[in-house]
């Protein structure tokens, strides 16, 4: 593929210069707001938990309404860095932060038994009065205050030029070397399954640069029900030949043990609940089983990403999802056992099977899920937040996780972020996808006026 060829794509031109420096300060000023002085719906004050600052903290997020309201005052214009001081004393837990009533994020909690601090993203205060909401989303924490620093500009970023994968074709160069020099400066639009795509392209006027298609009903448990029904490669080839991007996951149905149920049929077998196969047992021994069940599961793909690398198509290639979340079999198992079957995909897809038109990402957040930066080449995570927010939270996370040595990607999004949001936000996403069914063409999460607004047109690239 030559990069010349990325044409005609709907992509947020970014340009980070002028009006940045004027909402970012470079004080060391810190303003602490003690949640019992906030305004309470739904939740209450406590002093039962010691440890807390002030006179007390929130408790009482129960039901989905359940909130505290910060207002808080800006002299101008000003992006500040959030923390949050909680205790996640009931467990892991997320909260979702609103600005002003309006854009959003989530915020993971993690679980402790005494007080802990966790960095809340950034949020751009207006001038004279705002509101900052913690709204109860999974509910069942307790909130002591929440502290605004204002953010210092961000240094450039300094990402690496080597490749996971040492044989990675000329394909896989280009585009990776493609979205080097665009990261900071551009951000390209995407969207999952080629059907949404040309759905966007309907309604929009534009072609999101990027597809996400689904490798899941290649997974040999799934033909075993439903035959060989699958045209995914098929839907990369056409976006590749229209002259996009192609990402590719897979919701990797279990290799056995589903329980096909009325309540966990078969083709949720990517879920948990869905299956008892254990991913540990099967990688603690290469002779049992299991082991060659995930084998001949990984073969499988093997032959479809051969299909795309024979047509010279370089592919954003996302395995193990959200595995740090649990909920997919791949991550139920915890962090050890997930990074051992990346590796195992890693090294059974470029040595064995000499796959080298992929771009390795990795899709999780925690220091204790990374497999680590020699088998990855970009990093990433899925959000479904309302209100076309930056997402910066999860960007600065990873910057962390990276070491500014990464490209990072929003690979999953329930409503697409607004340019000027991610501007004023440094968030660099170097793309972001917004989810299909029940996302894209759903005006409560994308009305067609914000669609519009984000597919600011922007020159093609130039090889």
């Amino acid at each position: 593929m030559s990069i010349h060829r990325i044409r005609g794509t709907l992509k947020a031109g970014l340009a980070f210069a002028a009006g940045i420096s004027s909402a970012v300060c470079q004080s060391n000023n810190t303003r602490i707001f003690e949640a019992e002085d906030a305004v309470l719906s739904g939740t209450e004050v406590d002093t039962a938990t010691a440890g807390f600052s002030g006179t007390g903290y929130v408790t009482g997020f129960e039901d989905a309404t359940d909130q505290v309201t910060f207002e808080v005052t800006s002299e101008s214009l000003t992006l500040y860095d959030i923390s949050i001081r909680y205790a996640g004393v009931y467990g892991e837990k997320r909260t979702t932060l609103v600005l002003n009533g309006g854009s959003t994020s989530e915020v993971i909690l993690a679980e402790g038994d005494t007080w802990a601090t966790v960095a809340g993203g950034q949020v751009l205060l207006e001038a004279g009065n705002n509101t900052i909401d913690l709204v109860s989303n999974w509910g069942w924490y307790l909130i002591d205050y929440i502290a605004l620093t204002p953010s210092e500009p961000r240094a450039p970023h300094d990402i690496t030029t080597i490749l996971a994968d040492p044989a990675a074709d000329d394909n896989a160069h280009a585009l990776y070397d493609y979205l080097v020099s665009i990261y900071g400066q551009n951000i390209l639009s995407g969207q999952q399954d080629l059907a949404y795509a040309d759905w966007v392209t309907e309604n929009i006027g534009k072609t999101p640069a990027v597809v996400s298609v689904d490798l899941m009903d290649y997974s040999p448990s799934r033909v075993e029900f439903q035959g060989d029904i699958a045209t995914t490669i098929e839907d990369a080839l056409a976006h590749h030949e229209r002259g996009g991007i192609v990402s590719v996951l897979w919701h990797w149905n279990a290799p056995t043990g589903l329980y096909n149920t009325d309540e966990e049929p078969w083709w949720s077998g990517f879920y948990t609940e869905a299956t008892d196969f254990n991913i540990a047992t099967a990688l603690a021994d290469t002779t049992n089983a299991n082991y060659t069940l995930v084998i001949r599961d990984i073969d499988a793909i093997a032959t479809q990403l051969k299909r795309l690398q024979d047509a010279s198509v370089p592919v954003l290639f996302r395995p193990l999802h959200e595995a740090e979340g649990g909920w997919f079999w791949w991550g139920a198992q915890g962090a050890e056992p997930a990074k051992k079957l990346y590796s195992l995909l890693f090294d059974r897809l470029t040595n064995y099977h000499s796959i080298h038109n992929l771009l390795w990402i990795w899709n999780s957040l925690s220091a204790d899920w990374y497999p680590g930066n020699s088998t990855v080449d970009i990093l990433s995570t899925d959000v479904y937040a309302q209100g076309h927010g930056p997402l910066s939270t999860q960007y600065n996370q990873l910057i962390d996780l990276g070491e500014d040595k990464k490209l990072i990607a929003a690979t999953e999004v329930g409503s697409a972020p607004l340019p000027d949001q991610l501007q004023a936000y440094q968030a660099d996403w170097v793309w972001f996808a917004v989810w299909g069914s029940g996302y894209i063409n759903n005006t409560e999460w994308n009305p067609v006026d914000v669609l519009t607004e984000v597919s600011l047109p922007a020159p093609s690239p130039e090889s």
